[in-house]
């Protein structure tokens, strides 16, 4: 017997082999995060097609704090979808899923620049990534549960471990993309109209998706469940209001998430954003360097989490949150030097000083474009952020001139206030050539020279940095699984898993740079993965139960 479309109903037809199960929700779930990850990797032509009314330095807050919001969305997604996956089945749910993802990333591809529509497309653009960010809430937990729900004890972390590596499949695949495209077309071109490429591409990936994904069947610890009479009917009740399952919920969110989400941005995203905006590498240059750390992280994921099956989960858990929050500080100073020594000497050589009336220094990006700094100190510092360059503030008497010295030379930043906008413009302009100047007189170089790349001080901080990353993030799929009984698994895994790196995480990139830029520290902003990992470590240690080999049929709330 056969369906009208010529497929034989899922109770004839035999069920798919654990190879199919995992190649088909990794491959699906690879691709979503292709999906999500296009536009972390073109932060830097966002900011301009999408937010020119803003300058270089609050437009690129504005793209940091977009892609801030698709994740701040996430936690939605769980809710939602955790309640289909938990009600109705887990396939459902990820099929869902990975249909808003694909058909939201092609929308954007379709966008046209606040150029020519003005606000109405920055406005689409926050609608749609809210879809993405909701699609990646309800997508991680299902492939997760799916493949775990059909895996043994014994081997479910190295299982399991193909889920978590689909994201570096997915992030190098964007990655991938984007650096083809601008290589292929050229930097103009790709601001232009070649950034839609990658967003367009999505369409092929959601073809491919849906037809893997509607191989599959129900998971059997859902089909078990469904058979005793055990679904939950009250999931958001049973997981969040009882609290032998919710005590776990805030234990994950903390002992996990608060390391594993600020980490693995600040790694794949932020160190990207460091390099362009501080260590001035071009975009090409980046992307490469980025594409390298992603590709050599995939076999740790898998090992790591086989590592768990053997050792435990907590051990490497543990191990992972511990070296990345004492390697992050080293490791981007590292990054500094390798990528732009001759920055790093002329900082030294030549140090600067913004010497203002403290009261004229405020911290204040409008990320709406209605109002520019006007004060002679804040006119300086952003100019100062633009260029990545460390700067430190001095405080001068009350009504004080605001003086810049760069080395030997100085630079006086008249303020703008009482001005009218041509006049407030045509002065921020002329105080930018004079930094410009002083910078190029003080042996400031205006890029990073990619001959004079120290490539074993990019390489060996990314090396040890990914360990970290992989280390908590391979067993995870496998801890979080165990620790959550089948009835509100689906739920209670995805919530915790987004509200940590969906929010917490999320919000790294663009919280580390707007630091950076309140204090003229470019590394400042780094503060906020090592404080959240320090936290993280220390309750993971103390309250984190050991999962490893854990009966999923034996988990009850």
């Amino acid at each position: 017997m056969e369906t009208a479309s010529g497929e034989a109903p899922a109770a004839t037809r035999p069920p798919a082999s654990l190879r199919t199960v995992i190649l088909a929700s990794s491959t699906g779930t690879a691709f979503e995060w292709y999906d999500f990850f296009v536009y972390g990797s073109l932060t830097a032509i966002i900011s301009r097609n999408f937010f020119s009314q803003l300058d270089e330095t609050a437009g690129t807050l504005a793209a940091l704090a977009l892609f801030a919001a698709g994740l701040l969305f996430r936690p939605v997604g769980a809710l939602i979808f955790g309640r289909i996956g938990d009600r109705f089945g887990r396939k459902g749910a990820f099929l869902s899923t990975v249909i808003m993802m694909g058909g939201a990333t092609f929308a954007i591809g379709l966008l046209p620049d606040n150029h020519l529509v003005g606000g109405a497309s920055t406005i689409a653009l926050i609608v749609l990534r809210i879809l993405q960010g909701m699609a990646v809430g309800g997508e991680y937990g299902g492939a997760a549960i799916y493949v775990a729900e059909h895996a043994s004890a014994e081997r479910r972390g190295a299982i399991t471990g193909w889920i978590q590596s689909s994201a570096a499949y997915g992030l190098v695949g964007a990655l991938g993309l984007v650096l083809l495209t601008r290589t292929l077309i050229g930097e103009d071109a790709m601001a232009a109209w070649g950034w839609r490429v990658p967003f367009l591409a999505s369409a092929i990936l959601l073809a491919i998706s849906i037809w893997m994904r509607l191989k599959l069947d129900e998971s059997p610890e859902f089909v078990r469940m469904r058979k005793e009479g055990q679904v939950s009917r009250a999931p958001f009740a049973e997981a969040f209001l009882r609290w032998s399952n919710l005590k776990y919920v805030l234990i994950a969110i903390v002992a996990l998430f608060f390391s594993q989400g600020p980490l693995w941005y600040c790694i794949f995203f932020y160190s990207q954003v460091f390099l362009e905006s501080f260590a001035k590498v071009q975009g090409a240059w980046s992307n490469a360097i980025m594409i390298g750390a992603v590709v050599v992280s995939i076999p740790f994921y898998v090992f790591f989490a086989w590592l768990s099956d053997r050792i435990g989960r907590k051990p490497v858990l543990l191990f992972g949150m511990a070296l990345a929050t004492v390697a992050i500080f080293p490791s981007f100073h590292a990054f500094a030097n390798g990528a732009n020594h001759a920055l790093v000497e002329a900082q030294k050589r030549a140090p600067i000083t913004v010497v203002a009336d403290p009261a004229t220094c405020t911290f204040k990006i409008d990320l709406l474009g209605r109002s520019k700094p006007k004060s002679g100190c804040d006119i300086a510092r952003n100019l100062l952020t633009r260029a990545g360059v460390n700067y430190r503030n001095q405080a001068a008497s009350a009504g004080s001139p605001t003086t810049v010295h760069i080395g030997d030379v100085s630079v006086s930043a008249a303020d703008g206030d009482g001005v009218d906008v041509q006049a407030l413009s045509t002065r921020t302009k002329d105080i930018d050539q004079k930094i410009k100047g002083a910078l190029e007189t003080s042996g400031y170089p205006k890029s990073a020279d990619p001959a004079a790349f120290n490539w074993p001080l990019l390489i060996a901080p990314f090396v040890v940095l990914i360990i970290a990353a992989t280390a908590l993030y391979g067993p995870m799929a496998a801890a979080l699984v165990e620790l959550f009984p089948t009835s509100v698994r689906y739920t209670a895994l995805s919530v915790p898993y987004h509200l940590g790196i969906g929010v917490v995480g999320g919000f790294m990139p663009a919280s580390a740079f707007a630091i950076a830029t309140a204090t003229g520290n470019i590394f400042a902003g780094l503060w906020y993965p090592v404080a959240f990992g320090a936290v993280a470590t220390l309750c993971c240690l103390l309250f984190f139960p050991e999962t490893r080999g854990r009966e999923l049929t034996r988990v009850s709330s």
